[in-house]
């Protein structure tokens, strides 16, 4: 009999483990994990009760008193430990200490999912051996927001939901808001935080690339085209589209922003009047000018005239930058490296280095124009210049500052303005926000190319201003990227040394050690 009542109690010791290990390990079957610890309470209440008189023992006479102490000391552990899984199960904190911050979400998710002012519902269709990266990756979304409610379905086990939602595929996530439904088949975080904020915004916003002089191409697949700013663009729930505006004469009524980005030639008179009414109907106009490469002319006078009546200064120049952090990137001191963003909506909380492949100059004109006060966005180092004899330049290749004539460092490369709609329809709502026409300014449309994506911070900062222009500063944040590859590279030399260390000396070292000490024994 006490044979089997001592099986009984490591009876129930070892189903509680296994259900503590298959609720960590098999999130699936957490029924069974639910049973087993059930069964080994029992278990271990049997065999508490097959014990009773060693229990009762241990209050008589002298153990009354270590007895009660014993006692006494259990009920409090057990009180703290109750306790401290209480706050715990409501205020809990989690340390991300990896190199790279792989399992921490980016500023742009945080950003999103803490902005939730309704439930946003997540349906996840998975197959048995996959729910728990879809677990891992989803609960640290709901660690923002209380506003998440995620549920998981495993398709072979619930295939009537999977039919209710016409999932295709194992791992599609349905998200609902609203009324609204978006869906994506991968568990990383680009695609579920674009899946979240495309079902929180509803529709695309339009913008519309500007072609006919030159410009950069949004569909171009090489350095200087812009395909992959568009497909970003496309995933900040933006819709992208080209518009020949000599050609169509008016700009379209769904534009919520138009890019002008390296123009080659001059814009036509009546263009310029189309850019002037689209701005005074509360339009949002991106314009990236780069620098003349000889330094014959302004090449783009009209544009250029229009950013100054908005309060911006386009120089005639080429920024400069000698202080050697373009060495850090391969690249000469012809492409300046900023790391100074002044205050602005576009720049909040922005750390992250972008550079500027020739640059010019483009800066807030004092006192503004007409009423509107320009802001600079990007500032190069302060040992950097803006080049006037931009012919010298190109004749000497050997940059050098003249204080007489060049403007010294830091020098501003883009700036940002807002102004009065006077033609602008009025809000459909009446607390709704006062239309304002919005317009950004850069010296360079290199840094949002294919070839200049590369760079750290550029595609953070062209997207910021893409959304700021579009009135969506919920979405102006350093963005998810991908895991950063860090596999160690050895050379075959590294390889022999591990190889003989790890499986030779080593090893031959504890079978010495351990000879040595059965000898030493005998």
């Amino acid at each position: 009999m006490k044979r089997l009542i001592g099986f009984l109690g490591w009876l129930g010791v070892a189903l509680v483990a296994g259900a503590v290990m298959i609720r960590f390990t098999q999130p699936e079957l957490q029924e069974w994990s639910q049973r087993l610890a059930i069964a080994g309470l029992v278990a271990t209440l049997l065999y508490t009760a097959g014990q009773w008189r060693d229990i009762a023992r241990s209050f008589e006479a002298r153990n009354v008193k270590y007895g009660t102490i014993a006692a006494g000391s259990i009920v409090v552990f057990l009180g703290i430990l109750i306790g401290v899984n209480w706050i715990a199960n409501r205020q809990n904190k989690r340390w991300d200490l990896t190199a790279t911050q792989q399992f921490s979400l980016s500023d742009q998710s945080k950003k999103v999912v803490t902005e939730l002012t309704q439930p946003v519902h997540i349906r996840v269709f998975h197959s048995t051996e996959d729910v728990q990266r879809f677990r891992d990756r989803l609960g640290e979304y709901q660690y923002l927001s209380s506003q998440l409610q995620v549920d998981y379905y495993d398709v072979e086990k619930q295939p009537l939901e999977a039919q209710r939602f016409e999932v295709q595929q194992f791992g599609t996530l349905v998200f609902e808001y609203d009324g609204r439904t978006e869906r994506t088949t991968s568990d990383t975080e680009q695609d579920i935080t674009n899946a979240l904020i495309k079902v929180v915004e509803g529709h695309p916003k339009k913008v519309y690339f500007v072609q006919g002089h030159g410009e950069r191409d949004s569909t171009g697949a090489d350095p200087r085209g812009y395909s992959q700013v568009a497909a970003q663009l496309a995933s900040d729930n933006f819709e992208v589209a080209a518009l020949a505006l000599a050609q169509d004469g008016a700009v379209p009524d769904d534009a919520t922003l138009l890019v002008i980005a390296g123009p080659t030639t001059d814009y036509l008179p009546s263009e310029i009047e189309l850019l002037k009414g689209y701005l005074a109907r509360a339009g949002k106009l991106l314009l990236l000018i780069d620098p003349v490469d000889r330094g014959n002319s302004t090449s783009v006078p009209s544009l250029i005239a229009l950013a100054n009546d908005w309060g911006i200064n386009v120089g005639n120049n080429i920024v400069i930058d000698a202080s050697g952090l373009g060495r850090q990137i391969g690249a000469g001191p012809e492409v300046p490296l900023a790391m100074s963003y002044p205050t602005h909506p576009i720049t909040d909380g922005f750390r992250v280095m972008t550079a500027f492949p020739l640059s010019r100059s483009v800066t807030p004109i004092e006192g503004g124009t007409d009423g509107h006060l320009a802001q600079s966005l990007v500032e190069t180092s302060p040992r950097s210049w803006a080049e006037t004899d931009v012919q010298g330049l190109f004749a000497s290749g050997t940059p050098a500052l003249d204080p007489e004539t060049d403007q010294a460092g830091p020098v501003s490369v883009a700036a940002a303005v807002t102004g009065a709609a006077p033609e602008a329809p009025a809000p459909d709502e009446p607390d709704g926000p006062t239309p304002e026409a919005r317009l950004v300014v850069v010296g360079d449309s290199d840094f949002g190319s294919n070839g200049g994506l590369g760079i750290q911070g550029n595609s953070d900062l062209f997207l910021n201003m893409a959304n700021w222009l579009a009135r969506q500063e919920n979405l102006i944040a350093i963005r998810p990227r991908d895991p950063e590859d860090r596999r160690l590279q050895l050379t075959e030399d590294q390889s022999q040394r591990i190889f003989w260390l790890a499986l030779v000396i080593i090893p031959l070292g504890l079978i010495g050690t351990g000879v040595r000490v059965w000898w030493v024994r005998r």
